[in-house]
């Protein structure tokens, strides 16, 4: 956990940061190039076109070639495409960019999510996913104020949203070139880990592939067309739509709302993620604890709808930025809980094929959540019905949840319970 998780944390606070900074981004945009808010709710959500046709492929590049070698290459190439975003200049260019940056960024989470299955044993696996996951309101909390005042800048040419790519570009090259050198692929390799805590944990973890069932002994077509695949891509769905839905517009709502400075919109934008980056970690420890995936992932879900449905009818901009926040933080929190159950049954190339097609599938939910509130923001001027879309969506998402979370009675705990006896 201590040798993992601190610079596989840092890598996701940069890629996270690099593909939601346009919603900063496009307070400028906006009027230095004619854009309207359908054409920036298609072009936030145009990455994830990118990230749903290339995460499969990718993920399984990765399971080839090893994590070292693939996630410094991707790495390496959505810095180069996050700082040639200066150069768009109209809706065309704006959505191929954004394309671009999603195909580089596909493989990514779910390889570092299956990396992670290869490290942590099932009883630690939705903490460190959690603590992992946290990068995302963390990038909110850090990227928020620093983008903002970046917008400030200015000169050499260049606007300020174009120096805010620039800059925030540049650190995900630095580091691909450093994940190379500082990631082990596996237990086995890891030179700092002692002898007997190398065998130990190669033991745990081989003695829980043995109990897992279902999808390791499934093919690639098995995986594609597998029902419990496709219920789990519809649960993080509704997680994807919230998350991306509610950060990509945060800014833009607050600053109609309230009419502050770049800068402090900046910094209204970090409180939400404040929130969610403790209720994360709370929850997926919670969970740990109580070996319990389902309600963890349910709960969450419900809650976060209704705060949403009273965003929608919220006035003021305190009461409709707390009831959205409160959205963000309940569909974040449900990752943990959520990757912990959908990978409790995998192994081998079918969970390498699984992880990408539940991620690529549920992450078409970035391209709906901005733009269906880009749609209603176009046809009614504000932002409630997309509040409203956004909110079915996550309740649909926690209901599917309580239905694909149920498993053959004892099977899990079964395997853990072995695991740590032999331990």
């Amino acid at each position: 956990m201590w040798r993992l998780m601190p610079f596989l944390f840092l890598l996701y606070i940069v890629a996270y940061l690099d593909r939601i900074n346009v919603s900063f981004a496009v307070l400028q945009m906006r009027g230095q190039l004619g854009l309207s808010d359908r054409v920036y709710g298609r072009a936030a959500g145009m990455f994830f076109a990118g990230y749903f046709l290339f995460q499969l492929p990718s993920n399984l590049v990765l399971e080839k070639f090893g994590v070292r070698r693939w996630i410094s290459a991707l790495m390496i190439a959505w810095g180069v495409i996050s700082c040639l975003m200066i150069f768009i200049r109209g809706p065309i260019s704006f959505y191929g960019m954004r394309f671009l940056l999603g195909a580089a960024e596909a493989g990514f989470f779910p390889g570092i999510i299956l990396y992670m299955k290869r490290w942590f044993p099932a009883n630690a696996r939705a903490r460190a996913v959690a603590w992992f996951m946290t990068a995302n309101p963390l990038a909110g909390i850090i990227g928020s104020p620093v983008s903002g005042a970046l917008l400030g800048l200015s000169g050499r040419g260049l606007s300020g949203w174009q120096w805010m790519f620039l800059m925030e570009g540049v650190p995900a090259i630095f580091l691909g070139v450093t994940v190379f050198w500082a990631l082990a692929d596996n237990p086995r390799e890891a030179g700092w880990l002692k002898g007997e805590e190398r065998a130990w944990l190669l033991a745990r973890l081989a003695l829980e592939q043995q109990v897992e069932s279902g999808l390791k002994k499934e093919n690639l077509w098995q995986v594609l067309i597998s029902p419990r695949i496709w219920l789990l891509s519809m649960v993080y769905f509704g997680v994807s739509t919230t998350m991306y839905g509610v950060t990509l517009w945060l800014p833009s709502v607050i600053r109609s709302l309230s009419g502050l400075s770049y800068f402090l919109t900046g910094l209204v934008s970090a409180l939400p993620f404040v929130v969610t980056a403790v209720a994360m970690v709370l929850v997926g420890m919670r969970s740990d604890r109580k070996a319990e995936r389902r309600w963890h992932t349910a709960m969450p879900a419900f809650v976060g709808a209704a705060a949403l449905v009273g965003a929608g009818y919220g006035v003021s901009t305190v009461v409709v930025v707390a009831c959205i926040g409160l959205g963000l933080v309940c569909a974040e929190s449900m990752v943990g809980p959520f990757w912990a159950m959908a990978t409790s049954r995998m192994a081998g190339l079918s969970a390498a094929a699984g992880i990408a097609v539940i991620n690529s599938l549920a992450n078409l939910g970035g391209y709906f959540g901005p733009d269906i509130v880009g749609f209603f923001r176009k046809t009614s001027g504000g932002f409630r019905g997309g509040l409203w879309a956004i909110a079915a969506t996550l309740a649909l998402s926690g209901g599917t949840a309580l239905i694909v979370g149920r498993e053959p009675a004892g099977e899990r705990r079964t395997g853990l319970e072995e695991a740590d006896s032999q331990g």
